[in-house]
């Protein structure tokens, strides 16, 4: 039987500082095949060359990944400042939309760094321009030196609420993770429940409450080390088996339909 197929987001790149490109890290790529049993599928987040109504019945989920352009601050409501840093419009018009529309439908997506502050964004919440600048946060950024694994190393605890999704999925109240961030969450949205946190309060993973799917979402980035990190691995693996079960649905009411 065919995988269920995750739409993984891309970002836009320019190669050699000349050649516009589409990409995604290839361990996105992996997570979503080896954790998640899923068939990944690179998506050009452009309203150009797709459109959301088009993504839903392509993909089973999808997986929002992190990203160096920050979500436009217009987005929630915000005048555009130095520290928002760099954007991609055409993702915002792409990526906001189709989680609204996965929320409603129950089709299931996981957001990851900036996939975490698309979500909430997406559900009318607002973000911090940079955490490292308020007072009492510490540093969240990847750190500009060393090689692949040190800028990916495990850097700090997250707290999860007692009972919660999260707890109950990890098995575990606090988890060790990575931190690669410089925006976060300022205000979450009407619905969305912050369901685990930093040392220093910045919030690190969260749900869209009453959601008929999964809408897990988290700040650091556990596509790294997926199919062996304790942390990592759990999450890909609910994931994957709420794909599994929209990608089954779907295809009961297909033949229903035929």
């Amino acid at each position: 039987m065919a995988r269920p197929i995750v739409g993984i987001i891309g970002n836009s790149y320019l190669i050699n500082d000349d050649y516009p490109a589409h990409a995604g890290g290839t361990m996105n790529s992996q997570a979503v095949s080896e954790v998640a049993g899923a068939l990944p599928l690179l998506i050009p987040a452009d309203p150009r060359y797709l459109s959301v109504d088009e993504l839903l019945d392509t993909c089973d989920g999808f997986l929002f990944t992190g990203g160096r352009p920050n979500v436009h601050p217009e987005e929630y409501g915000e005048p555009e400042t130095e520290a928002h840093g760099a954007f991609d419009r055409a993702r915002d018009a792409i990526t906001l939309p189709l989680i609204r529309a996965c929320v409603g439908r129950g089709q299931p997506f996981l957001g990851i760094c900036r996939g975490f502050q698309e979500v909430n964004v997406a559900m009318g919440g607002s973000l911090h321009p940079e955490i490292r600048d308020l007072p009492g946060r510490m540093n969240h950024r990847m750190p500009p030196d060393g090689t692949l694994e040190e800028k990916f190393e495990l850097r700090h605890m997250v707290h999860f609420t007692e009972g919660g999704v999260f707890h109950r999925l990890m098995g575990a109240e606090k988890v060790l993770t990575n931190t690669l961030h410089g925006q976060g969450v300022k205000t979450p949205g009407p619905r969305v429940v912050i369901d685990g946190w930093a040392e220093d309060a910045t919030p690190e993973a969260l749900y869209v409450r009453d959601a008929p799917g999964f809408t897990l979402a988290v700040q650091w980035h556990p596509e790294w080390n997926a199919a062996n990190d304790p942390v990592s691995r759990p999450l890909f693996e609910a994931f994957g088996r709420a794909v599994h079960a929209w990608a089954a649905g779907g295809r009961e009411d297909r033949l229903r339909s035929a």
